[in-house]
């Protein structure tokens, strides 16, 4: 049987990797963080596949480290931390995990939703800081209803379709801008449309070259006063300076956010200091059936690259 190596940037839930000893020579990072960037370019020399986490740039100058590599698999749904185009250009093959995470992330970003609609976090703070000392009333932190409100989604992709799908249990009025329309029980409006009539605006497009910093102050601006912006998507798809603007003179009731641009985010990043935002550590897909399942896939897709099958999920 041919022997193979592998690199893998990250310790993985399940019996995976276990699996994948039992035909190849593995090396993984044992740390609970992202591998240093001279430890990959260091190991991957003699590699035929590696596997890695969104964390890790993958671009032309490690790719090269490698004259075997015929696989770069990613534990991941994004790969914009990998140079596709040259990767391919090498003849190596770049598989991802898509479809797994949908619903694990449709079900984040809802509770994105109710949470800074009804000022969940606000009131659990309140509470573990001493400061819940009036009783019941009336106008006591009062929240926005998420119920037959208007839900803009930007990106009709698979998460798109499965925050839509859960939206109706709602009852909730969906409209949605992508790049063309889709099939889908809720109306294709411009952006435009979109940003001035939701209550919720929620991002769930791909980052690329087309959506870095889609959303900007301009567009920030055309949405309503007592609306929210809720993105798990990639957080460079915000112009996080601008949100921050935004937010600080008003222009939107609040905001939800899973990921960002720096990411673990400082804690002396401005977006911490706004009691109206509501902020998770990238925790998308972070339940462990997914993680599993991701897992899963991921080694599958290596092996079958490396025995020169075709894997369950190439970028195309």
């Amino acid at each position: 049987m041919e022997s193979y190596k592998v690199l893998v940037t990250r310790k993985l839930p399940g019996p995976w990797i276990d699996s994948l000893k039992e035909i190849a020579e593995v090396e993984v990072w044992d740390g609970s963080e992202s591998p240093p960037r001279t430890w990959i370019m260091s190991r991957i020399k003699d590699k035929d596949g590696v596997l890695v986490t969104l964390s890790e740039r993958i671009d032309k100058e490690i790719i090269d480290v490698s004259s075997k590599l015929k696989v770069i698999s990613t534990y991941s749904v994004g790969f914009d931390h990998i140079d596709v185009h040259y990767a391919k250009s090498k003849g190596i093959k770049v598989t991802y995990t898509p479809e797994v995470l949908t619903d694990a992330t449709a079900d984040l970003i809802f509770g994105l939703i109710i949470t800074v609609a009804r000022r969940i976090v606000e009131g659990d703070n309140l509470i573990r800081s001493g400061k819940w000392n009036v009783p019941w009333n009336p106008e006591f932190m009062l929240g926005k209803e998420v119920s037959h409100s208007v839900l803009g989604i930007i990106g009709m992709g698979r998460i798109g379709r499965a925050v839509l799908k859960r939206a109706k249990g709602f009852d909730m009025n969906v409209i949605y801008y992508s790049r063309r329309p889709h099939d889908v029980e809720a109306k294709f409006v411009d952006l435009d449309t979109l940003l001035a009539n939701s209550d919720f605006v929620v991002i769930t497009v791909d980052l690329n070259s087309e959506t870095y910093h889609f959303i900007d102050y301009a567009k920030i601006s055309k949405m309503k006063r007592t609306a929210f912006i809720i993105n798990a998507s990639r957080g460079a798809v915000i112009k996080q300076d601008d949100l921050v603007r935004a937010l600080s003179e008003g222009k939107i009731a609040g905001a939800a956010l899973d990921v960002f641009e720096q990411e673990p985010l400082p804690q002396t990043n401005p977006l911490t200091k706004f009691p109206n935002v509501v902020l998770t550590p990238h925790l998308g897909s972070a339940t462990r059936e997914t993680r599993e399942k991701m897992a899963m896939i991921a080694v599958t897709n290596l092996v079958k690259c490396l025995k020169g099958e075709s894997p369950l999920y190439e970028v195309k």
